[in-house]
């Protein structure tokens, strides 16, 4: 099937919903940045992974890793509308014996190619699975989502360096720039800018992206899949807690659950399509 712009917006409102009620059901979670990289899996799911529902672990896949493993929830959200798991599952989320714990798990969830959560490792595990693509003549691409307070750690820079030297086209990153972390603005707890010119420098296929505008989402990929000779990052400026008015923007929602008067209004905004 051929999804329209609309149409992604459409399944990105949808996941945004799940992502509200997981977190709001688990008094926990990680919302505010589950929030503002939910148009970047849904573009990646919906428009250009090569995945197989029913076949969850097909050698020829694309791969996708949430280095920000914190932000499950738009992860276990994006796999439940695309069909790897049951949505009533998601109602389970951070519970006791639940495949859906806070972070990804990839031994009991079915489309979680990594287990994610201690921050600053996904790029080096996307790296091992390019090259691996390349020695075996695959012609997967890896998708990688960083957070940009995950980049502050320096196994991300030494990724960096790798995935260049060894011309690893067919990984594609995406950075979720919303620059709020936990403590506060990312400028201020440890400035990365630019970081831009720092890929550039790391010799990457620099692309730099309203993070919610699908289309420009959709002809980053395209134009990152046509990289012959390097790998690409995406740096995606986005919102955290893009859709909910008083979550976006807002750094105490990086980790805060929604009580019941909030989750009310989140509902409500998010019924009628959430914040433009």
């Amino acid at each position: 099937m051929e999804y329209s712009y609309n149409d992604l917006k459409k399944i990105a409102n949808e996941c945004r919903k799940n992502i509200l009620e997981q977190v709001y059901l688990a008094s926990s979670g990680h919302i505010g940045g589950s929030l503002s990289c939910i148009d970047i899996l849904v573009t990646i799911y919906f428009k250009h992974a090569n995945i197989d529902i029913n076949n969850p672990k097909w050698e020829d896949r694309d791969r996708v890793i949430l280095s920000k493993g914190h932000c499950s929830p738009a992860f276990y959200a994006v796999l439940a509308e695309k069909g790897f798991i049951d949505k009533e599952i998601l109602k389970t989320f951070r519970k006791l014996d639940s495949i859906l714990q806070g972070h990804p798990d990839m031994k009991n969830i079915p489309g979680v190619d990594m287990s994610s959560g201690s921050l600053g490792q996904g790029l080096s595990v996307a790296n091992g699975m390019a090259i691996a693509g390349k020695m075996d003549k695959k012609n997967y691409k890896v998708y990688c989502i960083l957070g940009d307070g995950e980049v502050q750690e320096g196994q991300i820079w030494e990724a960096a360096m790798t995935a260049a030297h060894y011309k690893l086209n067919n990984v594609i990153a995406f950075l979720d720039y919303n620059n709020l972390q936990i403590d506060g603005k990312v400028e201020d707890v440890m400035n990365i800018a630019d970081i831009a010119d720092k890929f550039k420098a790391f010799n990457f296929n620099v692309i730099e992206i309203d993070g919610h505008d699908f289309e420009q989402i959709d002809k980053a990929i395209i134009k990152a899949k046509e990289e012959k000779e390097k790998p690409s990052i995406i740096i995606a400026k986005t919102i955290k807690g893009k859709g909910i008015s008083f979550m976006e923007d807002v750094a105490k929602w990086h980790g805060e659950a929604p009580k019941e008067e909030d989750y009310k209004i989140a509902k409500s905004e998010l019924e009628i399509g959430g914040v433009i």
